[in-house]
């Protein structure tokens, strides 16, 4: 890890169907969250068609392919992965819950440090969401 890599946050996994609430920091964002509460930390959970194990081991493909990224905790509804910064090390906690009685998995993206993160949490999750939608089309699932 870098030099600005913080330390790993004791609050992490799914308590009672839930993930930690995002920071009040501008640098995290949460699925589970308020949307209208909430708005500046709120996003879209990933949605997926099909077979939930299916769309989990997909996620998995799409986060093992990711550049910088050591995954800590792999379950069978929860993973814990750290995203870390090219230049300065900063580190970002990322997980991720399979929810199949809601039907989605839902996401949790936060910086260690700082206030700011020129928006790369959303801008990971949403490229996440991008690749697994690309999956799903060369799969032919709808």
């Amino acid at each position: 890890m870098g030099l600005f890599s913080g330390t790993r946050p004791d609050n992490l996994g799914v308590h009672d169907g839930r993930l930690a609430p995002p920071k009040p920091t501008p640098n995290s964002v949460s699925s589970q969250t308020d949307q209208h509460d909430d708005a500046e930390h709120y996003i879209e959970p990933l949605h997926y068609t099909g077979d939930a194990k299916h769309a989990w081991a997909v996620l998995r493909k799409v986060i093992d392919g990711m550049p910088r990224v050591k995954v800590i905790t792999s379950e069978p509804n929860y993973l814990y992965a750290e995203f870390c910064t090219r230049l300065m090390g900063y580190v970002d906690d990322v997980e991720f819950f399979l929810d199949e009685k809601a039907g989605v998995i839902q996401v949790r993206s936060a910086s260690r440090l700082g206030r700011s993160d020129f928006g790369v949490n959303r801008e990971r999750i949403e490229s996440i969401r991008a690749q697994l939608a690309q999956a799903r089309t060369r799969s032919g699932a709808q």
